[in-house]
């Protein structure tokens, strides 16, 4: 008797664990089918989501089903309601952060390109060097930072000279003699003017030598102030260093004007002629395209390697690009036009390619696209598009994700796509 209790009392301890297991199973798989839920497919313009697990979309408020926080709350726009399944509409700020660029379909050319890899350098052609006049000890530097834009008659150190205060004095004098001896048979004039060309040479401006002639006494330190314009590339010296005439100062560079340096192997070299245009594209600065002209191809290949140096000249007068930069090199090596689109355009998987298309009320739709041969550039389009269709070149894979994210993975089928 008491056996048949014992084992009456196991069996409903086992079924109700068996109960206990099942009433959860339900209530999570309750809570993750909601909690997946695209908000397209949620009534109402109001939903609730978690800022830890963003995946999470309920139409009511309370507590995040995996981490507890409390929801916030997401008012919708409502223009994605009722559109046809994958299409999105951004707001103007969404855009800007998003970085969504257009372009529209047109013809290009996608024959063949040969692409170098290279470097922005400096462009030593517009390199200047100041130097100093005459021997001395730098007493203080105005200009002590690399990269800093200097301009003609700006400060640049200030000197010490014994060379220097020899001049002004013999300056000195020759004034004072003019006034004092008056001498008919001595040419004041060319000895002042000589005394005062030599502190010109020596790097005293017109006002310096003006406010010496007034005061009439001469300064133990003279300010030099710059010649040229440039960026400094070079500082050369620092305070208390005695430097002798000649000595270089400072170097600055013409960042207006840059190089494009890339290698050669002697079998590329019959594909490049000096003065050729190429097109010279930027990753750091989103792709940027811009052309270049060939400026110096090395006549003799470099040690081991067997390859030669080659230089485009490129322009930069906003001083976006900078030394050091990536770049590469393109020249096309024939002529071949096509409806074709930006390769940055295409999104491809295992369904096919597609590319987003921004449609007439500035709301973006996915379409699939045949493509053809291409370039590193751009990719014929055999069908899909037509010209002045107006396309995502970047952006695109963030659309894709919003889309997603929005309408399900299911909306996003290759086969609800139209050709």
């Amino acid at each position: 008797m008491m056996k048949n209790i014992i084992n009456g009392r196991v069996g409903w301890k086992i079924t109700g664990c068996f109960l206990l297991v099942l009433l959860l199973s339900v209530t999570l798989f309750t809570a993750c089918k909601q909690k997946m839920q695209p908000v397209s497919k949620m009534e109402g313009k109001t939903y609730y989501t978690c800022s830890m697990h963003p995946q999470i979309h309920l139409d009511h408020p309370g507590n995040c089903p995996i981490c507890h926080m409390t929801l916030i709350k997401v008012e919708t726009t409502g223009k994605n309601q009722g559109m046809e399944a994958g299409k999105i509409t951004l707001t103007a700020s969404q855009l800007q952060l998003a970085g969504i660029r257009t372009d529209t379909v047109r013809e290009e050319n996608i024959g063949n390109e040969k692409t170098l890899t290279g470097t922005v350098t400096t462009n030593e052609n517009k390199a200047e060097q100041l130097s100093a006049r005459n021997s001395g000890r730098i007493e203080q530097l105005f200009v002590r930072t690399i990269g800093e834009k200097i301009s003609v008659g700006q400060p640049v150190y200030r000197i010490y000279s014994e060379d220097l205060l020899e001049a002004e004095k013999e300056y000195l004098l020759a004034r004072q003699q003019q006034k004092m001896l008056n001498n008919p048979d001595i040419d004041y004039k060319q000895l002042i003017g000589a005394a005062e060309n030599k502190l010109r040479l020596w790097g005293m401006s017109s006002s310096q030598i003006q406010s010496l002639a007034a005061s009439g006494k001469v300064s133990p330190s003279v300010t030099i102030a710059s010649g040229i314009n440039g960026t400094v590339s070079e500082i050369a010296v620092h305070e208390g260093d005695y430097v002798s005439e000649g000595m270089p100062i400072l170097k600055t560079q013409n960042i207006n004007a840059l190089w494009v340096e890339a290698q050669l192997y002697a079998g590329e070299t019959s594909n490049y002629h000096l003065n050729d245009l190429v097109s010279v594209l930027l990753p750091d600065l989103g792709g940027q395209r811009i052309t270049g002209k060939i400026d110096f191809m090395n006549p003799e290949l470099s040690g081991e390697s067997k390859v030669a140096l080659i230089r485009v000249s490129i322009s930069n007068d906003q001083s976006l690009i900078r030394p050091g930069m990536l770049a590469y090199i393109s020249i096309a090596s024939e002529q071949k036009n096509s409806l074709a689109v930006s390769t940055s355009a295409i999104l491809t998987d295992g369904k096919g390619s597609r590319v987003w298309v921004k449609n007439s009320d500035n709301s973006f739709s996915p379409k699939m696209v045949m493509l053809g041969t291409g370039n590193q550039s751009y990719v014929a389009v055999l069908s899909g598009l037509n010209v002045g269709d107006v396309i995502v070149i970047s952006g695109a894979y963030l659309l894709n994700s919003e889309a997603i994210f929005k309408n399900g993975s299911d909306q996003m089928d290759m086969g609800n796509m139209k050709m």
